[in-house]
């Protein structure tokens, strides 16, 4: 690649449209200009067989403490979790980091620097700060310090938004409420058997007599 001779800031003839205005106050559009630039920078220090801006940032992490997990590189290195599963995953087939089962939690893995890990580290190391040289000399002296301030603020907002989704996104234990011990009501005492009264029996009267039937008919007297 070519080397970069353009001034940064050099200002340019003509009058700036609204659109280009407006791009000169976006964060965002500053930022991405602004990276641009530093990798082109990075990949001219270092050159194209090097290891990339992000295996650089992966290795030197790792060579900082040993045994680091996928979620500690996260943290450590800004990377997104499935860029970085995928860049590790690349990172040990070409021999540059080690994975192994970790000794405090058995369900993570951790990763390590291979010999070639570490010798490619050694390789970047001087050329990666040549190239730093080269973005902070772009920028006044007295203005250094502030500008790698802000960048540190900016990195530790990532952090802070890293942490979030982190919660956010691990699984919600739903936390069992105890059983509420119902007291035991007072044992009802026994209803004594309900003894029914005796009837009275109805005693039915006498029954009358019968009518005797009715008198016969006197007999007819004899005639005399």
């Amino acid at each position: 690649m070519a080397k970069l001779k353009a001034k940064v800031g050099a200002k340019k003839s003509g009058k700036k449209s609204s659109a280009g205005k407006a791009l000169d106050r976006s964060p965002s559009h500053l930022l991405h200009r602004a990276l641009q630039l530093a990798l082109d920078i990075y990949t001219e220090e270092t050159g194209p067989d090097a290891v990339t801006q992000r295996q650089y940032a992966v290795l030197s992490a790792v060579a900082a403490q040993e045994g680091l997990t996928q979620t500690d590189l996260v943290r450590a290195t800004g990377i997104d979790r499935s860029t970085l599963a995928d860049l590790v995953a690349r990172m040990i087939g070409k021999n540059l980091l080690a994975r192994e089962r970790s000794t405090v939690d058995a369900r993570a893995n951790t990763v390590s620097l291979t010999a070639e890990g570490r010798a490619s580290l050694d390789a970047a190391a001087p050329r990666v700060a040549a190239a730093d040289a080269r973005i902070l000399k772009l920028l006044p002296l007295r203005k250094r310090d502030a500008f790698l301030s802000v960048l540190a603020e900016l990195g530790s907002a990532a952090d802070a938004l890293v942490e979030v989704d982190e919660v956010e996104a691990a699984p919600k234990t739903k936390v069992k409420k105890p059983k509420k011990v119902k007291a035991e009501k007072p044992a009802k005492a026994a209803k004594a058997p309900k003894v029914k009264a005796a009837k009275p029996v109805k005693t039915k009267p006498a029954s009358k007599a019968k009518k005797t039937k009715k008198a016969a008919a006197p007999e007819p007297a004899n005639a005399a």
